[in-house]
């Protein structure tokens, strides 16, 4: 049952007044059930965080995938420099020469763009070499651990239609809440409808009108990877055609459960892979037997599974929060 419990709050979180209670209904157990399952998990730093989780871009952000090549001396120091920006929220050590891997997002009212940000950093962090990675094409981003062992090999990533929508003060002020951390409790959104003094169904409303512009990707439970016992993440690159025939390669790469974030990114002289797949085993045997099943079905030269030895961090990205604007003053003149 908490296998059920934890994939369903991972997939389809309900955006009602009494979340748990609805999940109950469904699964034919009790709200208090619930609760006291997901509230062990958490305490238990398997759920990691329990939040909206917004498009970067679509929020006015400028976002990229980097890897720097820093020598193992400096390692530590770059890091605590890094993981001092509030724009990188995922910053790994993995197996290559590119051996620090972070993610980067810049404040719409930045002092400076992305490319000199990354330039900044790489100097204060003494890299030896870097490469901006940025999304060319996204396929599909969606991480769901099949806590259930039940579900299918492969699934359909249906291409959205998304709906205009211009952000005003009311969108703001609910997406600086809806970004936090909810309690597991029976009513967990009743302190953001008090503070912003709205209905349940204006903050039920907003947010599907999140979703359907493509502002929101989802609400959900994130899990923490290796407490739930996937312990093979793996960033897998291959090296594939570009243009529409690397766009159908994608398509097809996506298609596997396991992988949760599928995107093109740029060559460069010294990294020559495009397609990007992020795949979660629970061992490197069924990380393997994924990386497999996807070769046998697309075109490619060569693949390198990049394993993450060391997480630095990861965390939500705090939208529209102060302290952009607080580590730029320190670093940027």
């Amino acid at each position: 049952m908490k296998d059920e419990i934890l994939y369903r709050v991972q997939k389809n979180f309900p955006l009602t007044k009494k979340p748990f209670e609805h999940i109950a209904n469904e699964l034919n157990i009790t709200e208090d059930e619930v609760i006291r399952i997901l509230q062990e998990e958490k305490e238990n730093n398997i759920i990691r965080q329990t939040s909206a989780i917004f498009d970067t871009k679509k929020l006015g952000y400028k976002s990229s995938l980097i890897a720097f090549e820093i020598k193992e001396e400096d390692i530590d120091d770059a890091v605590l420099i890094l993981n001092s920006h509030p724009g990188i929220s995922h910053n790994y050590e993995r197996n290559h020469s590119y051996n620090i891997w972070f993610t980067l997002a810049i404040a719409p009212n930045s002092k400076s763009n992305l490319e000199e940000t990354v330039e900044l950093l790489s100097k204060l962090t003494k890299a030896q070499d870097y490469i901006i990675l940025p999304t060319l094409k996204l396929f599909k981003i969606s991480v769901k651990l099949d806590t259930t062992n039940k579900q299918d090999k492969k699934e359909k990533v249906a291409k959205k239609e998304f709906k205009k929508l211009d952000l005003n003060e009311h969108h703001y002020n609910i997406i600086k809440e809806a970004q936090n951390n909810i309690d597991i409790v029976s009513e967990p959104f009743k302190g953001i409808i008090d503070k912003l003094d709205i209905t349940y169904d204006k903050f039920f409303e907003t947010l599907k009108d999140f979703q359907e512009a493509g502002v929101m990707r989802r609400f959900a439970c994130i899990l923490n990877h290796r407490k739930a016992g996937f312990n093979a993440n793996a960033m897998v690159v291959w090296d594939i055609e570009e243009g529409e025939k690397g766009e159908e390669i994608g398509k097809i790469a996506a298609s596997f459960s396991a992988v949760s974030h599928c995107y093109l990114r740029p060559k460069y002289p010294t990294w020559n892979y495009n397609l990007f797949t992020m795949i979660h085993g629970k061992t490197k045997e069924d990380t393997q037997a994924v990386i497999d099943s996807i070769a046998n079905e697309i075109d490619y030269k060569s693949n390198m599974p990049l394993y993450s030895s060391r997480e630095f961090k990861k965390v939500r990205i705090k939208y529209f929060c102060d302290e952009f604007k607080t580590w730029e003053d320190k670093y940027i003149n």
